[in-house]
């Protein structure tokens, strides 16, 4: 007897839904996720056992580079439009529209004295970060400290915003001293160090 032979059909699977549930995770993740700013200066963090979670929104972050100069971020962009306005209004300075647009980005770091802040947020982004590398930073000495200045104006529009100071290892610590005792003047004791996990010694 003849072996009957079955036809071979070929199997159509439809991945319409597949792909529809790829676009929808996809598009969550871009509208949910934080992202890092670039930072001005290349910080490399000290390495402790310490596993508290430093907050990432509603910060205000002082960069701290091993030349002592220091650099300032605001998370929330609408905090940052009414601090620079506040600023401004301090100092006497009037911000153009697009300055404040400047500022508002994520990637504007604070990274200069007031007097040069204006000409500062006139630049784009690629020379800003030029700028703030022939700059000395924020002034934190005792007869200038803008330092303080910025932190109580940041405070007075939001006064949830939370500290971190985060500074290179290789920063001497009457560098970083210098912005804790700023800290400590202004009554804002309670403030975070950004670090880099490592593992637990032996024998703890």
């Amino acid at each position: 007897m003849a072996k009957i032979k079955t036809k071979k059909r070929d199997t159509f699977i439809d991945m319409t839904a597949m792909s529809d549930v790829t676009v929808l995770l996809l598009t969550f993740f871009m509208l949910t996720a934080n992202f890092i700013p670039i930072e001005p200066v290349q910080v490399i963090t000290p390495a402790s056992v310490m596993e508290t979670k430093v907050p990432d929104y509603n910060v205000i972050t002082v960069l701290i580079e091993p030349t002592g100069k220091i650099f300032l971020n605001f998370d929330r962009p609408n905090d940052k439009r009414e601090i620079l306005e506040k600023m401004g209004a301090r100092y006497s300075i009037a911000f153009s529209e697009q300055e404040k647009a400047n500022f508002v980005e994520p990637t504007t770091f604070v990274g200069v004295s007031i007097a040069q802040l204006k000409e500062y947020l006139s630049l784009d982004m690629e020379d800003q970060r030029s700028f703030l590398r022939q700059t000395n930073g924020v002034p934190a000495d005792s007869a200038n400290n803008q330092l303080s200045t910025w932190i109580q104006t940041a405070k007075s529009v939001n006064k949830d915003l939370s500290i971190s100071i985060k500074a290179d290892q290789t920063t001497p610590y009457p560098l970083v001293r210098v912005v804790t005792s700023t800290l400590q003047d202004i009554k804002e004791n309670r403030f975070s160090l950004i670090t880099t996990l490592r593992n637990m010694p032996e024998g703890f």
